[in-house]
């Protein structure tokens, strides 16, 4: 169901309640009305024909009942008299409401009218006569009031009914053209679309999702141009790798098959120096080897593979250390990391490796500290800090460069967590957080 739909289903159930409610209060105070005003005017009548009597009960005035003639104005009341001879006569009360085209339906009467008993009392003229004064109340012209109040009512209830929907419509499409435009800029999104912009709104909500999405929008553009960029890098060092290793390939392995191809052509004369090219060819076979292990240690090191993490980065750091003898380089590594997945393994050897490069190329630093933690609690998650004392930078000003988002790249793979932390002239520092 559409919101639309919703919002009106629950303002018709809400007006609905309020009718019936209102409805049920109107009859039960209609009720207490018409009760009230029967006794009040029946107590009215009364007392103004015991103003007519003597001590004795006896009418004061003559007996040509002239007197009751007063008591027709008593309203909701049947005044009659009935003489000792059976006749009726009608004083007050006339059992029918003063606008009969007004007369509240059937229904309405049958709620609001209570069963009023007759009042008789007996009487006396001077003469030595014997009345009977009948009173019994007639309210349809009370209930006609309360009908009248009670549509009143129920028509100003409409009313309001009315003009709430026409303000909840109003601010219904209103809201609904912000969802609108949302919506199709997060279709313009989903085509990888991320320069158009969202407007403000008057609305403060639909105000705070756009900016929240317009902010989206940027990261992710920025976010597309760093991958594309990184994708590009990639590519570029891949074919660089490429053709470094077929330059290698050619000058080291074919020159030296050459020359190996060539002694064992020398080699078949019976006038050749056997021992002397056997150890030529001995000494290019183990500069080929070397050659082959160098390459391979480049593309993939099988310490890490046949050894372990932590032989790898003891033998990575010493790779450094004999580098660059003037850099202090320490590593803090349990034994307890040769148990993590291969593929995690991997990428943290990647991660310190670029991170060493790094620091010889850039930093200038004098000391590097590498510590290596597994944490249990509160889950197991593998820790990797990485600190220099080198001369740092501002990365508010300056952006990271490709060897840093290969680095958040990789971990953000692994759905792990890296920060850069650096200020000028106070080193880098960089925190790795993996879960296991």
């Amino acid at each position: 169901m559409s919101l639309r739909k919703q919002i009106i289903y629950r303002i018709l159930c809400s007006a609905l309640c309020i009718l019936i409610l209102g409805t049920a209060l109107a009859i039960w105070q209609a009720q207490k009305s018409v009760n009230k005003e029967i006794d009040a005017s029946s107590h009215l009548a009364l007392q103004l024909i015991a103003l007519s009597l003597d001590n004795n009960g006896v009418f004061q005035q003559s007996d040509d009942l002239s007197h009751f003639r007063t008591l027709q104005q008593t309203r909701h009341l049947s005044i009659q008299i009935e003489k000792p001879d059976g006749q009726i006569i009608h004083f007050a009360g006339d059992n029918q409401p003063s606008h009969p085209e007004d007369m509240p339906p059937a229904w309405f009467v049958k709620l609001v009218q209570s069963d009023y008993p007759t009042v008789s009392h007996q009487l006396k003229t001077q003469n030595g006569q014997s009345l009977k004064l009948l009173i019994q109340a007639q309210p349809l012209d009370e209930i006609t009031e309360i009908w009248e109040e009670t549509l009143r009512f129920l028509s100003l209830t409409l009313v309001l009914t009315l003009v709430t929907f026409v303000a909840v419509s109003l601010a219904l499409n209103k809201s609904l053209k912000s969802i609108a435009v949302i919506v199709k800029t997060l279709g313009t999104i989903e085509t990888g679309n991320y320069q158009q912009k969202l407007p403000p709104f008057a609305i403060q909500e639909f105000d705070s999702i756009a900016n929240a999405m317009n902010h989206l929008m940027v990261e992710l553009d920025k976010t597309r141009k760093e991958n594309s960029a990184l994708t590009q890098h990639s590519l570029s060092i891949q074919e660089d790798e490429r053709q470094r290793l077929s330059q290698e390939l050619h000058d080291e392995l074919g020159q030296s098959l050459t020359a190996i191809k060539v002694m064992a052509v020398t080699a078949a004369h019976p006038t050749a120096d056997h021992e002397k090219i056997s150890g030529a060819i001995v000494s290019i076979c183990n500069h080929l080897m070397l050659v082959v292990r160098s390459m391979m240690q480049q593309l993939h090191p099988l310490v890490l593979t046949e050894l372990g993490l932590k032989a790898s980065l003891d033998d990575l750091i010493q790779h450094w250390a004999e580098r660059n003898p003037d850099l202090n380089l320490t590593i803090d590594c349990d034994d307890c990391v040769d148990s993590i997945d291969k593929t995690i393994a991997i990428h943290i050897f990647r991660v310190i490796q670029e991170c060493l490069t790094n620091v010889i190329r850039h930093a200038q630093a004098s000391a590097v500290n590498i510590r290596f933690d597994i944490i249990e609690q509160p889950f197991a998650q593998l820790h990797l800090s990485i600190c220099d004392n080198g001369r740092g930078c501002d990365l508010t000003l300056h952006p990271p460069g490709f060897g840093l988002l290969g680095m958040k790249e990789r971990i953000k793979s692994l759905n792990g967590e890296i920060s850069f932390m650096s200020m000028p002239q106070q080193g880098m520092s960089i925190s790795v957080k993996i879960p296991l």
